[in-house]
């Protein structure tokens, strides 16, 4: 192929390189250029064009990616007619995609004018998803060079889709007193909407207690069976092969395959196997519809592809999925135990609804209504406790003087409720495990309130948060733990955690109170005078 600048009275037969604007003629990229377009092009003063000129031995771009997309494309691939050296193909049924990544090496090492990209080895798919695109660079590659590729592509075809097949899967859930009924049925919403891309059936919905005896026992009846796939959703996470879960696998008569993976979110998985039948022991962050190891693993076996101990081992590079806020950061390290469990007082507010007054330093009951949060903060026996101050910042600070407290002030307070949250817990040591957050206009939220949420949190230290609520619906104060602290840096505007909680689904606790006080605050001289009488 020649390729370079051509007299336009020589140009008949060649491929236009680029596109061509003269007068009222115009020539698209690509073009042959026929005699007719020579002489319009003439006539409108053109006098050289840069154009290609196909050689014997060459294959035209459209002839070449055809023929390459053909051999590449395997099972349930479709690949569409040619167009400027490019064939895209796409999966005609929903399934995981399977490619031969060293074929692909293979072939893109050939030459660079030869190209093709896929989307990643294994990923779920769905049908008229593109998966893979042959492009020819130039316009033109020698039959020499097409001949290579093909021949590094192999006799058996590079890029294909692993169908899903109809499957059952049968799933156990262990309780413990502390998990709620609702987190398991969230869970069970959650593993519905994972079968459906596969057409799935959900054959068993288990709900053992958290043993290895009771749960032996359904891993046995569910191999028994019609369940194709077994999971174990647990109430405590797996950390061990001595652990309930595993342990019960094997009183069942199976085995454990592999325990633990280089994917996260998802370290904690468990690959097993009962007659013929995979179990999978699904880490804690399947409870969640966000992607992490579990999906990986579920929507292989649901393609009919078989997961070994090198398959997760191979799944390091990748492995790392995005950072989602409702598990920020899961390398940061935590403290344990009660004695690092601190308190924030968000206190730098403008409070514009009660007008020219700051109504944190209005009196109720003889002292200002924000003392209350805070001595409640101090009767719980948190430590630290820390004061957020930016409007009146010196009044603030004076009302407070005498009690046992950090200040941390808050230059950005005009920015809304994320500011101060923002800067409270930045000012966190690093030996806190967790955090009390609470409002300095909630003037009746008790020690008793904070305690609770404290206890819950010791109980279920996995939990990113314990929220109070009242009749279902949450309140303040809030409890955030070390692992979210991170995702409060990203917050913005007068929204606080509440976007935090919502993406933390079941990873957040609710302790339910029949006390108005964490729903009660005061934003207006009315709900003052309502507090007064």
């Amino acid at each position: 192929m020649k390729f370079g600048p051509i007299a336009i009275a020589d140009a008949v037969g060649c491929i236009a390189a680029h596109t061509i604007r003269a007068g009222a003629t115009t020539v698209k990229k690509g073009a042959p250029i026929t005699g007719e377009i020579a002489a319009r092009l003439a006539k409108e003063g053109v006098r050289e064009i840069v154009a290609v000129r196909l050689e014997q031995g060459d294959v035209a771009e459209n002839e070449a990616a055809s023929r390459l997309a053909a051999r590449l494309i395997g099972g349930n691939i479709l690949a569409e007619a040619p167009f400027t050296g490019r064939v895209n193909m796409f999966a005609t049924t929903a399934g995981v995609l399977q490619v031969d990544v060293a074929a692909i090496d293979g072939f893109n090492a050939v030459d660079e004018a030869i190209t093709v990209a896929t989307l990643p080895a294994l990923k779920a798919v769905v049908a008229g998803e593109l998966v893979a695109t042959v492009k020819i660079i130039p316009y033109a590659v020698s039959e020499a060079r097409v001949e290579q590729a093909l021949a590094a592509l192999g006799a058996e075809p590079a890029v294909a889709v692993a169908a899903y097949r109809p499957s059952k899967v049968g799933v156990i859930s262990t309780t413990l007193p502390g998990l709620k009924p609702s987190v398991v049925d969230k869970t069970m919403r959650v593993m519905m909407d994972r079968l459906a891309p596969a057409a799935a059936t959900l054959s068993a919905d288990e709900r053992v207690p958290h043993d290895a005896a009771p749960l032996a026992e359904s891993i046995a009846a569910l191999a028994r069976g019609e369940s194709d796939i077994i999971v174990v959703f647990g109430a405590s996470a797996i950390t061990d092969r001595r652990d309930v879960i595993p342990q019960a696998l094997v009183e069942a008569g199976g085995r454990v395959e592999h325990l633990g993976m280089p994917v996260d979110p998802g370290n904690l998985l468990m690959l097993g196997e009962i007659d013929g039948k995979p179990v999978i022991g699904a880490p804690g962050c399947a409870r969640s519809p966000k992607e992490n190891s579990f999906d990986w693993v579920l929507q292989r076996y649901l393609a009919g592809i078989p997961v070994g101990r090198a398959d997760v081992q191979r799944m390091g590079v990748g492995g790392l999925l995005m950072e989602i806020v409702s598990r920020p950061q899961p390398r940061a390290p935590t403290q344990a135990g009660p004695g690092h469990l601190a308190g924030i007082v968000l206190a730098a507010g403008r409070s514009t609804r009660m007008g020219p007054d700051n109504k944190l330093l209005q009196d109720l009951r003889g002292k200002p209504i924000l003392r209350y949060a805070v001595e409640a903060q101090l009767e719980a026996r948190l430590d630290p406790v820390l004061v957020v101050t930016g409007h009146q910042r010196e009044e603030v600070e004076a009302a407070l003087a005498d009690l046992p407290v950090r200040f941390v002030p808050n230059s950005d307070y005009a920015s809304g409720l994320a500011g101060s949250l923002r800067a409270g817990v930045a000012a966190l040591p690093p030996e806190t495990e967790a955090a009390v957050i609470s409002l300095g206009d909630m003037p009746n939220v008790t020690p008793q309130v904070i305690e609770r949420l404290a206890e819950s949190h010791l109980q279920q230290p996995d939990a990113l948060a314990v929220v109070p609520t009242l009749f279902g619906h949450r309140g303040n104060p809030v409890l955030l733990a070390r692992p979210i602290f991170p995702a409060v840096s990203l917050l913005t505007g007068d929204r606080g955690a509440r976007r935090l909680l919502e993406e933390a689904g079941s990873r957040v606790v609710e302790v339910a109170f029949e006390d108005p006080a964490i729903a009660i605050d005061v934003d207006t001289p009315e709900a003052l005078k309502a507090l007064r009488s």
